[in-house]
């Protein structure tokens, strides 16, 4: 079972935050892949300092909602307080894909619903799952960051 989470900090120590952050998530997942770290501009609310993103592929024998909640355990152990919506956090780890599944639910919608119109979430896809399928679009990882990047370019 394929896992790929987005991971963002820009808040305190940010190195630290993604390294404490994948230290938490290997303890109920097996970490296979991480991109590179990228320093990217904010979205949505851009009054807030850059962030570093990245990209994880994980395995796991936990169900989505278990998953998810762990996640948030994590956030929420690394110090992460709900603020306004896309406003400066600690760290946000965010599912984007479970293997090939759609998922729609109250607490959880895979894929991740925006991800085709995020640059912070495609680059780094990019370095670890370049030609996987988004399971809704039908289109790769790639060819969805080079329908973003057309788009941004207009």
């Amino acid at each position: 079972m394929s896992v790929f989470l987005s991971i963002g900090t820009n808040q305190g120590n940010l190195k630290q935050n993604i390294k404490r952050a994948l230290c938490k998530i290997s303890e109920f997942a097996f970490i296979k892949k991480i991109s590179k770290p990228y320093r990217t501009k904010p979205y949505g609310y851009l009054n807030q300092p850059d962030f570093i993103n990245l990209a994880v592929e994980v395995s796991t024998d936990l169900l989505p909602l278990e998953f998810l909640k762990k996640c948030r355990s994590v956030e929420k152990e690394l110090g992460r307080v709900s603020t306004e919506r896309w406003g400066p956090r600690i760290i946000d780890i965010d599912i984007i894909f479970w293997d090939d599944r759609i998922i729609n639910e109250n607490e959880l919608v895979i894929p991740h619903y925006d991800m085709h119109n995020r640059e912070f979430v495609l680059k780094p896809l990019l370095d670890i799952c370049p030609e996987f399928v988004h399971p809704v679009y039908k289109k790769t990882v790639s060819e969805l960051y080079a329908e973003l990047t057309l788009k941004e370019e207009k």
